[in-house]
């Protein structure tokens, strides 16, 4: 749980960084990955 908690926060400093810069699709990307690690920390929560 700690490992996608990690990878939950280097993906939303990634977007952040992405959006600052103005990388769109990048920026949309590392959206994607943060839900993507959401999700998976609620199942693991859930369970």
């Amino acid at each position: 749980m700690n490992d996608l908690n990690f990878k939950y926060e280097n993906a939303k400093i990634n977007s952040i960084e992405f959006m600052k810069t103005g990388q769109i699709s990048a920026y949309f990307n590392a959206l994607l990955e943060m839900n993507k690690y959401k999700r998976l920390l609620v199942a693991v929560i859930a369970n």
